[in-house]
């Protein structure tokens, strides 16, 4: 959090922003919530004033007739209100439900409008980070808006009411001749008036005290929730499984660091707090509380026994009144948390109000049928944002059109940075990259990108229907996707599908769901890049984890799939790179080589040949 201290100006105005947003995403939400406080905290009034009336009537004439009148209407009442509220609180509740779904939904929708550059800076992981903390550690943020809006109109609405039925308390005279007729003078309705309002306060601000040091504890309460969101869930991860019971790590790990998570312990500094001056201020304001519900019946009794009311009002004038203080010190104690908010909402802004700082461009690719599109790196150097350490360095490398090029070097060398660059995931820092002679800063940003399907290293598949999965959408072409998957050679597999494309993939969205081997799998992300269509098709080290005879298989395989498309490999396996056209080496940010594998490997003194025979002993059966 921002170490600049906050003004209450700034945190409402923060916390009014945040209704907005959430006014945004979700209509109607404060509006249930409004109208569900509404009855809560107006309904008991009613019940309050039918009750006097009763009351009354029972001390008095007891009139059958009218005792029968007031008993129906309050019984009618509350009927009405209840099935009333009933009804403004089931739409709030869906409401509120809904919300839950749609607070991530904020943060993707900014994460879909940003810079993929943006998202991959540290700084930006951070402040994501920081916001999921403040929320899991008591809500902090835009969640805490939702949850305590209702708080504070119900508190705000019962002071209203409240404040409508004991006006008359002091406004109704106490007999001439009375001991108490001092009572009757504006003054002494002042102080009173006064007395019961400084109680109200006073006992809220030793609640806010109380609160205040949850809000110190916030550094210790996100890493709290840190700590026992990852130790606490780690056995929920099923890939973790194998290594959990092999080496123990139930008693190595998960026990250890759950013994070290002291955050909400007994002896934590918040403990010994709550045992102490947190607890001494949370005590004081309960003390405060009584007194001052004692301090209110003391002057109704009085007024009533020097005759300036009757029993009835007695009922209605306590009840009230102790409704009335509870919504002025509910209300007084939200404005501390109120205030608190506004620091966590800085840092949801602050990442709400990242700029998009990649050029979108205007210009629209043509849509060629022949597919005639031409890549150019021309001196293109790059490094990351944050760094003084250049990742590329005067790249130049031409596509050409329909080729096969593998792009080959060590880990680090710079290949899947070139591969950012190429789908404009990063702009350069110098040079161009050219499509058909223009720089592709100048292209439409979506319509750059629709000329590419990646399969990436790390492509994931969701737990959706196997069609789904391909197609990347919800409706999609049955038969096309079929053709992809049996391009892709998934083939074999595809007829053991229970229910053929609509088969869920895994467990956790159905329990019927099937699970894939790392081979499938990756057929199936094959199939969704041919699916998409695009005319350039990126396989960036997808079969890492597969052996080299298999990885030369899909290799080879979609080589012949791939038709007309202009296709890039990454790999670390420089046998599975022998059929293309052209293979560019990268080592430490530049092309130190181009060529075919032929001419490559006969150049000893070259980085291929280097690398070729340090692998050989994975592929001792090919011919170099």
């Amino acid at each position: 959090m921002s170490d600049t201290k906050l003004s209450y100006r700034e945190a409402i105005k923060l916390n009014y922003r945040s209704i907005t947003v959430w006014q945004k995403f979700c209509p109607g939400l404060f509006l249930s919530i409004l109208l569900s406080s509404g009855f809560e905290a107006l309904s008991p009034y009613v019940t309050i004033w039918l009750s006097a009336r009763i009351i009354g009537e029972l001390a008095g004439r007891r009139n059958p007739q009218e005792l029968l009148r007031l008993v129906i209407l309050q019984l009618a009442s509350a009927a009405i209100l209840a099935l009333a509220g009933g009804m403004v609180n089931r739409w709030k509740n869906y409401k509120q439900h809904s919300s839950a779904r749609i607070f991530d939904k904020i943060y993707m929708e900014k994460m879909f409008e940003m810079d993929y550059a943006d998202i991959d800076r540290q700084y930006v992981f951070d402040l994501y980070s920081q916001i999921r903390q403040n929320d899991l550690a008591s809500c902090w943020g835009l969640r805490f808006t939702v949850l305590h809006f209702e708080r504070f109109a119900t508190a705000a609405l019962q002071c209203l009411g409240g404040i409508g039925m004991t006006v008359s308390l002091f406004l109704s005279p106490i007999p001439k001749g009375g001991s108490f007729t001092f009572l009757n003078h504006p003054l002494c309705v002042v102080m009173i008036v006064t007395l019961m309002l400084m109680a109200a306060v006073l006992s809220s601000v030793c609640s806010n005290q109380s609160s205040r040091y949850w809000i110190r504890y916030a550094p210790n309460t996100r890493l709290g929730n840190r700590f026992f969101r990852f130790y606490g869930m780690i056995t929920e991860y099923r890939k973790r499984m194998e290594d959990f019971r092999i080496y123990s790590q139930h008693e190595n790990v998960y026990s250890i660091y759950m013994k070290r998570n002291l955050q909400f312990t007994s002896d934590s500094e918040i403990g010994k707090w709550a045992k102490g001056p947190m607890g001494l201020w949370a005590a004081l304001s309960e003390g405060i509380s009584v007194l001052l519900t004692g301090m209110a019946c003391l002057f109704v009794c009085l007024k009533f026994l020097a005759g300036a009311f009757g029993i009835d009002s007695v009922t209605q004038y306590i009840s009230a009144i102790n409704r009335l203080f509870q919504g002025i010190s509910e209300f007084l104690r939200y404005l501390a948390p109120l205030y608190a908010n506004g620091e966590f909402l800085k840092t949801s802004f602050e990442f709400l109000d990242l700029p998009n700082n990649m050029y979108q461009g205007s210009l629209t690719t043509e849509k060629r049928s022949d597919r005639q599109y031409e890549i150019e790196f021309r001196d293109v150097s790059f490094r990351y944002p944050g760094s003084d350490q250049y990742v590329l360095r005067h790249v130049n490398l031409k596509f050409k059109v329909g080729s096969r090029l593998a792009v080959v070097g060590m880990n680090g060398s710079g290949k899947t940075t070139f591969i950012k660059l190429l789908c404009r995931l990063y702009d350069p820092c110098e040079g161009q990259i050219l499509l058909n002679g223009i720089n592709i800063r100048k292209y439409q940003y979506n319509n750059y990108v629709n000329l590419f399907s990646v399969v990436f290293q790390d492509f994931q598949l969701f737990a959706l229907p196997l069609g789904e999965n391909v197609a990347g959408a919800a409706d999609y072409d049955h038969e096309y996707a079929e053709k992809c998957l049996k391009q892709a050679g998934f083939t074999d597999r595809l007829p053991s599908m229970p229910d053929d494309l609509d088969t869920y993939l895994y467990k956790e969205m159905k329990e019927t769901g099937v699970n894939v081997s790392g081979g499938e799998a990756q057929k199936i992300a094959i199939a969704r890049a041919l699916y998409k269509d695009a005319p350039f098709i990126i396989l960036d080290e997808p079969t890492a984890a597969l052996d080299p005879v298999t990885e030369m298989e899909i290799y080879s395989k979609f080589n012949d799939i791939a038709g007309d498309k202009t296709a890039v490999y990454i790999s670390h396996r420089l046998s599975s790179c022998k059929f293309c056209d052209e293979i560019a080496v990268f080592h430490e940010g530049a092309i130190v080589q181009k060529g075919t594998h032929e001419e490559l490997v006969s150049n000893e003194n070259g980085k291929y040949y280097e690398l070729w025979h340090a692998q050989a002993q994975y592929y001792v059966t090919d011919k170099a």
